[in-house]
């Protein structure tokens, strides 16, 4: 049985973990931390991870990019491996991942869907075929209105994917208004929609002569992202340390 500590236990997707991992005999719940708690019937949730006594197998984290060096300070100290899911981190705190994965096992993805991410494995074995017939790279994103950044993370990772497999070459455009041309070959729109309750919607589309080729992903539930990350927690649970995306656990 894999001991979990859940940090942002209170928020939207804490209450989604803490659902699913009720329902799987693999995993439990044995704490969780969130400063604007309050405690869940079957674990004990803490305003800090400085007041946390129990001992877990693996954090699973769904809080806000403010408490992520905290986490991760308090995970290297403790030696316990950690799924970050919380989105929008700087630059800096993607480095301090990277170092924190040289002393204790890090997840980290863009996305924690399953769906997603075997769609970035097919992105990659088709582009370049597409890319070579002349195909144009569009990439449209939707969420819903109360999503801060733009375009999604998920949406750049495709992107990425795509632009890995095609040697690095394209550009990124997140906006055409301010030039007036004809569309280079070697570049990827990307275009971002907000409204609603949108969850997530992306389309990759190949654009050829005569003939669209779109690849789609639609989340009609945030349930989606923490099955993922229910299934990644209880495979990095024991792994030695080092960086771990979606792509590890899905091989």
């Amino acid at each position: 049985m894999v001991k979990a500590l859940l940090h942002g236990a209170c928020g939207r997707m804490g209450h989604i973990i803490a659902d699913i991992v009720s329902r799987d005999p693999e995993i439990e719940i044995i704490a969780g931390v969130d400063a604007f708690g309050s405690a869940y019937a079957g674990f004990p949730v803490y305003a800090s991870l400085d007041e946390c006594r129990e001992e877990a197998d693996v954090v699973i984290d769904f809080s806000t990019a403010s408490a992520i060096d905290g986490l991760l300070a308090y995970s290297a100290e403790h030696a316990v491996p950690v799924v970050v899911c919380t989105t929008g981190l700087s630059e800096e705190q993607t480095a301090n991942l990277k170092k924190t994965a040289e002393k204790i096992a890090v997840l980290k993805s863009a996305n924690m869907s399953i769906g997603i991410n075997l769609l970035l494995t097919l992105l990659a074995e088709a582009a370049p075929r597409l890319a070579e017939a002349g195909f144009d790279i569009e990439i449209v994103e939707k969420h819903h209105n109360q999503k801060i950044d733009s375009p999604s993370g998920t949406a750049l990772a495709l992107a990425d994917s795509v632009n890995d497999s095609l040697g690095g070459d394209y550009a990124y455009v997140y906006d055409r208004t301010v030039r007036r041309e004809k569309r280079p070959q070697k570049e990827i729109g990307i275009s971002a929609v907000r409204g609603g309750t949108i969850v997530g919607d992306h389309d990759v589309i190949f654009a050829g002569e005569d003939e669209v080729i779109t690849f789609s992903h639609r989340a009609y539930s945030r349930a989606v992202f923490g099955k993922g990350a229910v299934v990644a927690a209880k495979f990095l649970a024991g792994k030695p340390a080092g960086f771990y995306t979606m792509h590890d656990v899905l091989a």
